[in-house]
């Protein structure tokens, strides 16, 4: 590879090309790994829709921009249509998801919704022909997430879950170095997350002109306007998210899980507790918590937030100032986080992998990766399947630290086992007329 070539692979591919400390070998199998390329040919341009136009919402979409046309965006805030019309003056504004389902020229649907809307928009997407990318989690509770694997089956559709780890050549290094007995057998995983926020009570107000508060609400329980329930605040509740645990979570469980080899099963329990009471008024997701789970093979995943002690003996440790996953072997440890792999056995990362070794789903890209499995109809590295089975864990983790003990669960009939309370969890309710079949 010459200088200038290199250089402008770790650019794109958001690598520091001087501080970087992704193996060269790596990143040279990374570089000559194909990733698809933005089209030139009018007739192979997808039609793009937005829906949800937030920060995330348009940032998502200005990376699939280059493959397509903006051609729909929508959003229950005027405001927030406004600013997405800045960047896609020529798209046609909606403030009802519904009504892009019907547009013919839309192909590719782009959920960047608050959590709680991400399941019956893929849903409405995926039934009227569309392609999704949905932004993680995936879903608001467990038994969504088994209405979307049936979906994205049903329908033959693509969906792929915003989880982007996936598609960082880090986090996939980590997991193939993790499956080949790098460190020795596996024996524990810690993931450290970013405590929530813990603030309130929060007073309600009257609703801001052109902001439809019920369209927002949707399915889950009316209340009175409070601003710090919408946008950028609203996974600090639980009527709307898990907080961190789902929303961190869903990034670095998913790694824990493709590293362990248990991205399409889970654990067999999980224990919970949370370390301070929420403000009567406030957020009602936990913002500080510790939970642990085990699996079939005695893998011990434990999860808490930055500044949780450890379960054994109360003793934080040095990673935990920092979010992301420590995989310990019985020979030594890989830890790993956004722009960083390290390990106790440096000459691992600098090792190449034999050709007899086990390797993952190479994507360097995440939306590329969508847009190359939209073309090509091959399944993407993380479909409706994979962002399931990763939330649930998250989902799992959550139920056990709001009920504060253990819970037993069978990750092959997804079912919680002798506790009613728990396994009433797995679902939520929903406000009509919202409900899966009317999607």
């Amino acid at each position: 590879m010459n200088l200038t070539s290199r250089r402008n692979f770790l650019k794109v591919a958001g690598i520091s090309a001087t501080a970087s400390t992704l193996p060269i070998w790596f990143a040279e199998e990374c570089r000559a790994q194909t990733q698809s390329e933005p089209s030139r040919s009018a007739n192979d341009r997808l039609g793009i829709a937005l829906v949800g136009c937030g920060g995330r919402g348009i940032g998502v979409t200005r990376g699939a921009a280059p493959y397509g046309d903006i051609v729909a965006v929508c959003d229950v805030d005027d405001a927030r249509i406004a600013r997405a019309k800045e960047f896609w003056p020529a798209a046609k504004a909606f403030k009802d998801f519904r009504k892009v389902m019907e547009l013919d020229e839309v192909d590719v649907v782009i959920c960047g919704t608050v959590d709680h809307w991400h399941t019956l928009v893929s849903l409405a997407a995926m039934r009227a022909g569309k392609d999704v990318y949905c932004e993680k989690p995936l879903t608001l509770c467990i038994d969504e997430g088994k209405h979307l694997v049936a979906a994205e089956k049903e329908t033959g559709r693509i969906l792929q879950t915003g989880s982007q780890q996936r598609s960082d050549p880090r986090f996939r290094l980590a997991c193939e170095l993790v499956r080949n007995n790098r460190i020795g057998e596996l024996r524990e995983v810690d993931v450290f997350l970013p405590s929530g926020q813990r603030k309130g009570p929060f007073q309600t107000t009257p609703v801001p002109a052109g902001f439809d508060w019920d369209m927002w609400q949707g399915q889950t329980p009316y209340v009175d306007y409070v601003p710090e329930r919408a946008h950028r605040t609203f996974r600090y509740w639980w009527e709307y998210s898990g907080g961190t645990i789902t929303d961190w979570g869903a990034h670095h469980n998913d790694i824990a899980l493709w590293a362990a080899g248990f991205e399409r099963s889970g654990p067999v329990s999980a224990q919970g507790k949370t370390l301070i009471d929420m403000i009567p008024g406030g957020f009602t997701a936990a913002s500080q918590y510790a939970l642990e789970y085990r699996y079939s093979n005695g893998l011990v995943h434990r999860c808490r937030s930055t500044n949780a002690n450890a379960w054994n003996g109360g003793v934080v440790k040095p990673f935990a100032q920092r979010h992301g996953i420590r995989f310990q072997g019985s020979s030594g440890w890989i830890w790993v986080t956004r722009g960083q792999i390290e390990s106790s056995i440096p000459e691992i990362l600098t090792t190449p992998l034999p050709s007899s070794a086990e390797r993952l789903y190479a994507s360097n890209d995440h939306m590329g990766n969508f847009i190359d499995c939209v073309r090509s109809r091959k399944a993407p590295v993380c479909p409706a399947e994979i962002g399931h089975r990763s939330v649930t864990v998250c989902h799992l983790g959550a139920i056990a630290a709001r009920l504060g003990r253990k819970i037993e669960w069978d990750p092959d009939r997804q079912r919680i086992i002798g506790d009613p309370q728990a396994a009433a969890a797995m679902a939520r309710e929903m406000r009509k007329p919202w409900d899966y079949d009317m999607i």
